[in-house]
């Protein structure tokens, strides 16, 4: 049965003063990236635990097969639920259509990624690619049970049972792939972790969230759904052109051992951007919802979040490019040490790719998901063009187009969403300088100091830990004497239970 549809239309019907809305907002932050990040600290201390028991070539054969994974995943539906969220009110009929349209897409991905797997394997000249894509179907059968329950509580900004269900999945993953690792499971450990997380979310989910329905596969008047939903779709569509088009280039060219090295340097670049920027959105989007007739909240939210977002941001990934060397000798061993060059050139381009990927939130929630479509095909433009010329140069050139091309993007995305959400792009540049600055300053000091000690020839940890102490007093300080009020703005939402999104004052 479906818990009470009343509850999500009350709670949106509900008309809550700033101060109430911005509790609510912060409490769903705290709880959703609170969550996520004691998540990514299970997740991660398996990762480093198997990183050191399994092989480059492991990875690089796991990373052929999330290329074609990522391109089929985003039509699993997602977006035609997230068009419940933007709505101002959902009866149980449509719910059920939602759902009908989710098992539907997902029944015929994963029948689609089963008798195809063979022509993927063709394409990178590894047999073994067809089976674990075959196993990996498993994923999308999951999906509806996790999609449906995820949205609706998003939609009351109910994070708090999300979080609890994300942890007990986190287990679930990093036990799977412990056990299998020690086991000698090879590179079947990298599928079958994500299929115990996938289906412990699933089940969880849908528990917490009392959201038991028949579907329903009368798809009449639900042209709201898919309208948004195929907005979104296409949006997702070039983002994984974008982002997935320099291992699929990648693929044919270098062989597993030297493509692991550049995915593993990827996903560990890309931790903050992708496992911490996300789960904001996440809340971002339902709040954004809820302010849209408000232009001045919207403009002065994004604006903030930005300047919030880029405080962290920014010095985590200047950090990460000077220390990036004793960081992979201490955490990964010396057979990973080529991911170094790589991980320098991609940090430095994913601080641009962080300040991105906010745009989408806002203008979805204003109901123009169109723009995040058109920048999201511009990047599937951008991307692959810059990954076919630095392709010639190695997978270092493959970095360097990342280098080049998230700029682009950058200034793209802004161009189309700016005037939309009241902002212009000097409001943008001047909500990143409070972090970006000091950063760059605290980066330029700790590489120097990096170089001293490495000539000095002092053990790898040693290094790394004086490195990290250094860049945080340096990047403190900064704060204190150049950018002060930002840092007190930190230290008002976090310790003063300052709102998030209250309206500005007059």
């Amino acid at each position: 049965m479906v818990r009470e549809t009343a509850e999500f239309k009350d709670s949106d019907a509900q008309k809550e003063n700033p101060s109430a809305f911005g509790d609510r907002v912060r409490s769903a932050v705290i709880w959703r990236s609170g969550s996520q990040i004691l998540a990514q600290i299970i997740t991660w201390t398996a990762t480093l635990a198997v990183i050191r028991l399994l092989d480059p070539t492991d990875y690089g054969l796991f990373a052929m097969t999330q290329v074609i994974l990522s391109f089929l995943a985003f039509l699993n539906g997602w977006g035609f639920a997230s068009a419940l969220v933007q709505s101002d009110s959902v009866d149980p009929f449509r719910i059920r259509q939602a759902f009908g349209l989710l098992l539907l897409l997902n029944a015929a991905l994963a029948a689609l990624q089963f008798f195809s797997a063979p022509l993927a394997a063709s394409y990178y000249g590894q047999p073994q690619v067809a089976e674990l894509l075959r196993v990996q179907a498993l994923l999308y059968l999951a999906t509806p049970f996790i999609a449906l329950p995820e949205v609706m509580m998003s939609r009351a900004l109910d994070f708090r049972r999300q979080a609890l269900v994300n942890l007990l999945a986190a287990l679930a993953g990093a036990g799977t792939a412990l056990a299998c690792a020690l086991a000698g499971f090879g590179v079947w450990t990298l599928v079958y972790a994500p299929i115990a997380m996938f289906w412990t979310r699933a089940i969880g989910l849908t528990l917490v969230a009392r959201l038991l329905v028949w579907p329903s596969f009368n798809f009449r008047g639900c042209g709201q759904i898919i309208g948004f939903g195929s907005a979104v779709l296409f949006a997702q569509l070039f983002w994984l052109v974008q982002s997935q088009s320099d291992v699929f280039i990648a693929g044919r060219r270098f062989d597993p051992h030297a493509l692991g090295l550049y995915a593993e340097a990827l996903f560990l670049a890309q931790i903050f951007m992708a496992k911490f920027v996300p789960p904001l959105n996440e809340v971002a989007f339902p709040a954004y919802s809820r302010i849209k007739n408000d232009p001045a909240a919207v403009r002065w939210g994004f604006l903030k979040t930005v300047r919030l977002l880029m405080l962290v941001a920014a010095p985590f990934y200047c950090g990460l490019a000077v220390v990036a060397a004793p960081m992979v000798e201490t955490l990964f061993g010396l057979k990973w040490l080529g991911m170094v060059p790589y991980i320098q050139l991609l940090a430095l381009a994913l601080i641009l790719m962080t300040v991105q990927i906010l745009f989408a939130p806002v203008t979805n929630a204003l109901g123009k998901p169109s723009v995040s479509m058109f920048a999201a095909l511009g990047g599937a433009v951008i991307f692959p063009t810059t990954f076919l010329i630095g392709a010639q140069w190695g997978l270092v050139g493959l970095a360097w187009g990342w280098l080049i091309a998230a700029p682009l993007l950058l200034m793209l995305t802004a161009r189309l969403s700016a005037p939309l959400i009241g902002v212009s792009l000097w409001d943008i540049v001047k909500a990143t300088l409070p972090g970006l600055v000091p950063a760059l300053v605290m980066a330029i000091a700790v590489g120097f100091a990096g170089e001293a000690l490495a000539l000095l020839g002092w053990a790898a940890p040693i290094r790394l830990a004086l490195l990290v102490g250094l860049g945080a007093l340096l990047y403190g300080a900064l704060l204190w004497f150049l950018e002060r009020e930002a840092l007190n703005e930190v230290i008002r939402v976090v310790i003063r239970r300052q709102p998030l999104a209250e309206t500005p004052p007059a």
